[in-house]
């Protein structure tokens, strides 16, 4: 092929290579995604099985956020477990109070219920529930999370024994965050033989401070 052939012949170009589109990673399902009415008991067992865990009322819109359904259908709902409760004659029942839901012992089975708990003041405190008291001793007024922090393990239960055994009272709100605050009462003071909480023995350096207890509290949610 001579000099001219080779500068007069096209040039074949190769064709483009297809680029195909980026595909999306797939999105992962949302950690709690469900549907109610797969629950053997559906809707209703879900809201029972909420109601039971919650230490202070409820409100629907809360509720309907939990349960992922109309804040209508879990009104309707609510007022259908409180219908239920009242014609089984079960020993509580569901009430609205302060613009939220919470289960309570019927009324009508007050009686047994402060047996129960007067007997239950006659018995023994736990170890738990020892540490607690003395944590809400040393530290009042101090608040649930705070005890929590400093025991490392959930108090609520605890709280309530010492609430029903007259040990502790609630002292108010925590100004920022609006949680309940608890102090010891004059029957604590009774059954230990003290004057006031200065009699105390000096055990309160050895436990943390509140900003400390504040971090620990803030560590545990994250």
């Amino acid at each position: 092929m001579s000099e001219q052939q080779a500068e007069t012949d096209p040039v074949v170009e190769e064709p483009a290579t297809e680029v195909e589109p980026a595909t999306e990673a797939p999105v992962a399902e949302e950690q709690f995604a469900f549907d109610v009415n797969d629950f053997p008991g559906g809707a209703r067992s879900a809201l029972e099985a909420v109601l039971m865990v919650v230490d202070e009322p409820v409100t629907e819109v809360a509720l309907a956020s939990a349960l992922e359904l109309p804040v209508d259908d879990v009104r309707e709902h609510l007022e259908g477990l409180e219908r239920e409760y009242a014609e089984q004659q079960r020993g509580f029942t569901l009430r609205s109070v302060a613009g939220g839901w919470r289960v309570y012992s019927r009324s009508d089975y007050a009686a047994v219920v402060e047996k129960f708990l007067l007997d239950g003041q006659q018995a023994k405190l736990t170890q738990a529930s020892l540490e607690t008291l003395a944590v809400i001793a040393y530290r009042q007024p101090i608040s649930r999370s705070r005890v929590s922090a400093v025991r490392g393990v959930n108090v609520d239960g605890v709280v309530r024994t010492l609430l029903n055994r007259g040990l502790i009272e609630e002292l108010g709100a925590e100004g920022d965050s609006g949680a309940v605050l608890y102090g010891t009462t004059d029957y604590f003071l009774q059954r230990l033989g003290l004057g006031s909480i200065d009699e105390l023995p000096a055990l309160a350096p050895y436990l943390p401070e509140v900003d400390v207890l504040d971090e620990i509290a803030e560590q545990g949610r994250a």
